[in-house]
């Protein structure tokens, strides 16, 4: 009974192309494990990976995957080595035909393969059951140490609500959704002496209830690192997008004592991308949080610090030290400083938005609320890259999506491989020249007023989902007049700062700045943040790297 206790929550995933070699699989595991493990089948690589980020999301533990070798799009090996990042203590089983085993033995190397089966596996009680006993026994003879997943109790349409949504999934952390309208979500609120009035509560693997928590205090609770462990340090990075998870990566494998602060999560706007399919290395795309989950796990391998839910509010250049300063009035130094603050999407003026966001009014929260709007319409605002990957995302679950873009076309700032995928999308329509007048409900959206930008003409449409991806404005105002910024708020840098040919004013070194240096000496700018950036992935990620180079020219002639 111990055993079945400790299992009951815990899967065998299998997944094959071929529906009746699936429902046999599945069948064999059922018959010898189903009263101890829930047996999970799908039919194709995208659809387990799919089910393996629901179960991550609701802390369920997976103990076996089984895969077979020929799949379409995705082979077995290439859906093991994906699976991997989700589930890296899961025993990895390669379905495979005779002809294939060379490929078996490979995938040994690839993804540390822990068995291979040749198909058929007739008779299970000799050629499947006992390998499975086998894995079974390693996987909980190991140290997979499962954790209580956190839960989360509250209202559909609360902003607040939503927003611990997002932070926690975002941050990697699993956690279980009630709604305050189900028996087991009134019973979490009775345990905890609340009527439901102000939610949403949150009730930590530890059994702590925390009402209406704030970003800080739920970050330390489930287990977030939250407070520096040294007061100096070589390298601060400020942001936790792909520029910062980039210096952070190279500061530290460089040896630099390197610390990286980021105030909500890391993986800036490029952590909520659905898909990214442009990104060198990744051929059949990758998405934001796969790749975030991995350059954080990078960094920390390196030894690099990295803290969640802690705001920057100010930068002090001290003698040599360069200081941080934080909301809560503590502080940290360094010798150096990275600016990857990135950027944040602009909020919508049309009236009525501020008031149901996240309640039906959503930035950037795609991945998050996507499950919620399976069979409903949908509409997207915005024309660049973003938008157009949270469209395609949503049009998996939504009956339609409207994506509406003020230009006359998408080709502006999306790009060409994006706009295919639209165009072919049967659910997804394009509406130009449209922007957003009013949004209109009560308590949660329920209708928006669209205008044509040219005609004036006004559109009335019943809409309970609106995701917007809108313009870009630098995280940067906390900086004050500490370091040069252009009109806009982005950070000057580099040859930007010597257009005159004259070095910036306060400028006491004999040196004009580096390429990636503010106008204050040791302080860099890296990503989306600095004037005239790119605002690709790729370009920040360098960007990240080349700033630790000019760190380590600025440290060696300090």
């Amino acid at each position: 009974m111990a055993q079945a206790a400790e299992t009951a929550r815990t899967v065998i995933l299998t997944v094959d192309d071929d529906p009746g070699v699936s429902r046999a699989v599945a069948r064999d595991l059922r018959r010898r494990y189903g009263g101890s493990y829930r047996v999970v089948r799908a039919e194709s690589g995208e659809s387990a990976l799919a089910a393996l980020r629901e179960l991550k999301l609701r802390g369920d533990l997976v103990a076996v995957i089984l895969a077979d070798y020929r799949m379409p799009r995705m082979n077995g090996i290439e859906f093991l080595e994906r699976a991997l990042d989700v589930y890296p203590g899961a025993r990895r089983v390669l379905l495979t035909a005779y002809a294939d085993t060379h490929a078996a033995i490979d995938a040994i190397n690839v993804v540390d393969l822990d068995h291979y089966l040749l198909k058929p596996w007739d008779p299970p009680e000799e050629k499947l059951y006992p390998v499975l006993d086998d894995l079974l026994q390693a996987w909980r003879s190991s140290a997979y140490k499962p954790v209580p997943s956190t839960k989360v109790v509250g209202h559909r349409w609360s902003a607040r609500s939503s927003a611990v949504r997002e932070f926690l999934a975002r941050n990697q952390v699993p956690y279980r959704w009630y709604s305050v309208d189900e028996p087991e979500g009134r019973r979490l609120l009775a345990a905890a002496g609340q009527d439901g009035q102000r939610l949403p509560l949150v009730v930590t693997p530890d059994g702590t209830a925390l009402v209406e928590p704030e970003a800080p205090e739920l970050a330390a609770r489930v287990g977030l690192a939250t407070t520096p462990a040294a007061d100096f340090y070589d390298l601060v990075v400020i942001g936790g997008g792909p520029a910062g998870l980039g210096a952070a990566v190279y500061g530290a494998s460089e040896g630099l004592r390197t610390v990286l602060v980021e105030r909500s999560a890391t993986g800036g706007q490029a952590g909520q991308s659905s898909r990214i399919e442009n990104y060198l290395g990744f051929p059949d795309g990758v998405s934001g949080a796969q790749l975030t989950d991995r350059a954080r796990r990078q960094a920390a391998k390196f030894g690099a610090e990295l803290l969640t839910a802690r705001e920057v509010t100010g930068l002090q250049a001290c003698g040599a030290a360069r200081i941080v300063r934080f909301a809560d009035g503590t502080a940290i130094a360094a010798h150096s400083v990275i600016l990857a603050t990135g950027v944040q999407y602009r909020q919508l003026p049309a009236a009525g938005c501020a008031d149901l966001t996240g309640c039906g009014v959503f930035y950037g929260s795609a991945l998050t609320e996507a499950a919620a709007c399976e069979g409903q319409d949908v509409y997207v605002v915005g024309g660049a890259n973003s938008a157009g990957q949270a469209a395609m995302y949503l049009s998996r679950f939504a009956k339609s999506v409207t994506l509406l873009v003020r230009g006359p076309d998408l080709s502006a700032s999306m790009s060409h491989y994006l706009i295919q995928q639209i165009e072919d999308a049967p659910n997804i329509s394009v509406r130009c020249h449209t922007v957003v007048d009013e949004a209109h409900g009560t308590g949660r959206l329920e209708e928006l007023t669209l205008r044509h930008s040219v005609t004036g003409e006004r559109d009335r449409v019943g809409a309970g989902w609106l995701f917007v991806f809108i313009g870009a404005a630098p995280l940067t105002d906390w900086l004050g007049e500490t370091v040069l910024r252009d009109e806009r708020g982005f950070i000057l840098a580099g040859p930007d700062l010597t257009a005159d040919g004259r070095p910036p004013d306060g400028w006491e070194l004999d040196r004009p700045p580096y390429h990636l240096e503010t106008s204050v000496p040791g302080v860099f700018v890296a990503g989306d943040a600095r004037a005239e950036s790119a605002k690709r992935v790729a370009s920040a990620v360098g960007e990240g790297a080349m700033a630790v180079m000019l760190v380590h020219r600025y440290l060696e002639q300090s």
